[in-house]
């Protein structure tokens, strides 16, 4: 098998030297998204819940471009500047995903790139 990059106009462009997302057969790996304007690419700041609802607003047409949906995501892994607001963030994650919630990995950061507050990245399949 042969990875594919997955190129996107939907969401922000790669902030540096990776690939936004990429294909390895039925599988999708997609690189922490933050919440930045899919087409200015700047960096949004806001409330904690704000920046989660950008966030996963970006990885959602990240995933529809790859053939995927949130519905189809397997593990989560959460970055967040201060796990206080872990709570905010999660009332908002909590409105994107159904009851067969993916797994999910939470992690507090001493910082994040761009001072965000809210990273996150996930691995998803393809629809069938």
């Amino acid at each position: 098998m042969k990875k594919k990059v997955i190129k996107t106009p939907s969401a922000p462009p790669a902030k540096g030297p990776y690939s936004v997302a990429v294909a390895l057969g039925e599988l999708l790996f997609i690189s922490g998204q933050g919440p930045f304007d899919p087409s200015s690419g700047s960096v949004i700041k806001g409330t904690v819940e704000e920046q989660t609802r950008l966030v996963l607003n970006n990885l959602s047409h990240i995933l529809e471009d790859a053939g995927s949906s949130l519905e189809h995501v397997l593990k989560v892994t959460v970055y967040l500047s201060d796990m206080n607001n872990f709570s905010a963030m999660n009332e908002v994650y909590s409105s994107f995903f159904s009851s067969a919630y993916p797994a999910r990995t939470c992690i507090q950061a001493s910082r994040l790139p761009f001072d965000i507050d809210v990273e996150i990245e996930v691995i998803a399949c393809r629809r069938k």
